[in-house]
C-alpha cells in the first residue's frame, strides 16, 4: 500500500509539473511576472515542481484576464456586439435591395 501511495504522488507530481511546463510556455510573455518568461520556463524546469509551485503562485499574472468577458454580461451591455448589430441591419438592408434590382432584371428578360 505504501507503494501505491509513493507511485501516485510521483505520478501527481509529475503530472503538475508537466502542467506547470505548458502553461509557463504557452502563456502570454506579457503575464509573467519578476523575471522574464523564458528565465521562468527555466526556473519551472530546473526545479520540478517548486519550480511550477513559484511560476503559479508569484510568476504568472493573474489580476488581469485580456480579452475575457466577464460573467453575467449580457450582450445588449457589450459595445462591440452593439456595434456589429447596426453593421448587420445595414447588410440585410443592402441584401434586399440586391435581391429586388435581381428580381426586376429577372422580370425585364422575360418581357424581352
Amino acid at each position: 500500500m505504501r507503494a501505491f501511495l509513493t507511485l501516485a504522488a510521483a505520478a501527481l507530481a509529475v503530472g503538475f509539473w508537466i502542467y506547470a511546463v505548458v502553461d509557463c510556455a504557452l502563456t502570454d510573455a506579457r503575464r509573467a511576472r519578476g523575471i522574464p518568461k523564458p528565465a521562468w520556463v527555466v526556473v519551472v524546469v530546473v526545479l520540478n515542481v517548486v519550480g511550477g509551485l513559484l511560476w503559479f503562485l508569484i510568476g504568472k499574472d493573474r489580476t488581469q484576464d485580456r480579452g475575457a468577458i466577464p460573467l453575467g454580461r449580457a450582450p445588449d451591455d457589450d459595445p462591440a456586439f452593439l456595434r456589429r448589430l447596426g453593421s448587420d441591419a445595414d447588410q440585410d438592408e443592402r441584401i434586399r435591395r440586391l435581391e429586388r434590382e435581381i428580381a426586376e432584371l429577372d422580370d425585364d428578360s422575360k418581357d424581352s
